[in-house]
């Protein structure tokens, strides 16, 4: 049996909503949304709008009245296009700890947006209900091991360290699936705790990045729930020139394809829009003789 680690050692964990509140989610049947924190100053939608606490928190509780399901909160920047500033796990905490305590107060599950075991273990202590790993268990050997301890659900991102516009990034992201899963098996995480993300914009060039929503059907074959996260990203520019600001409709497109494809969560920056068009299209779907 793996030791735990002596950070976990020391833990008094808080009781986290945990697997049943995603699985409760879920079991709606209907497209979830995911609203975006990042308290970072370098973000490349959003960077240091979010720093000050006053403002951090109001975005969290607006997103909670427009309707977002589940809040994601991040503290160091992994913008898919270079250029981000990699933080210590005590500047990550530095920065979360004025805000997601109080986010977990308004009663949706939090999500921790970081690719470090300690700062995800923090979070959990405070009340975080998910992990939300961008290198998918692969890059800190202590993450999978945490997640299976606490028994939370974990989103598995597909990610690489650069892009290259001459592999099928299906088969790639495949690939790098069956390897997540098979560390989350050896680690003991449940399989049905876990979410794939394909990870829009993070090692690939806009086509395959439109390819990976396109194509989104096909990691169906894992038989696990699917979030896209297509918000203000680059692709949307390729296709339409605009700025991060700029790309709200291409955003929205984005996520309902995705959502027609097989997605179940999509985590946004626009909560209040997506939401909206979620409902709009539901409505015309589900109208009488259709």
């Amino acid at each position: 049996m793996a030791l735990a680690h002596p950070a976990e050692r020391r833990e008094k964990p808080k009781q986290n909503p945990g697997p049943g509140t995603l699985a409760a989610l879920l079991a709606l049947r209907r497209p979830l949304v995911m609203g975006i924190l990042n308290i970072t100053p370098d973000s490349f939608s959003d960077g240091g709008r979010f720093l000050d606490q006053d403002l951090a928190l109001g975005h969290v509780r607006a997103m909670a009245e427009q309707g977002a399901d589940i809040l994601d909160i991040g503290a160091e920047s992994t913008r898919p296009y270079g250029g981000m500033q990699p933080v210590s796990a005590a500047e990550e905490k530095a920065r979360l700890a004025p805000v997601l305590p109080a986010a977990v107060t308004l009663g949706l599950p939090v999500s921790i947006d970081t690719q470090k075991a300690t700062t995800a273990a923090w979070a959990l202590d405070q009340g975080a209900a998910m992990v939300n790993d961008v290198w998918g268990l692969q890059r800190d050997p202590d993450m999978a091991p945490l997640v299976a301890r606490r028994g939370v659900p974990v989103i598995v991102m597909h990610n690489r360290d650069s892009a290259d516009g001459a592999i099928d990034i299906i088969a790639d992201a495949m690939a790098f699936f069956e390897r997540s899963l098979a560390i989350a098996d050896r680690a003991g995480i449940a399989r049905d705790t876990i979410v794939l993300d394909p990870g829009i914009g993070f090692g690939k060039t806009p086509e395959q990045s439109i390819a990976c929503i396109a194509r989104l059907a096909e990691f169906k074959r894992f038989g696990l729930p699917l979030l896209v996260g297509a918000s203000r990203k680059r692709f949307i520019a390729a296709v339409t020139p605009s700025q991060p600001s700029e790309r709200i409709g291409g955003s929205i497109a984005a996520h309902l394809a995705a959502v027609k494809n097989g997605a179940a969560i999509v985590r946004v920056h626009d909560v209040a829009e997506t939401v909206q068009a979620l409902r709009v299209t539901h409505a015309i779907e589900a109208a009488p003789g259709t």
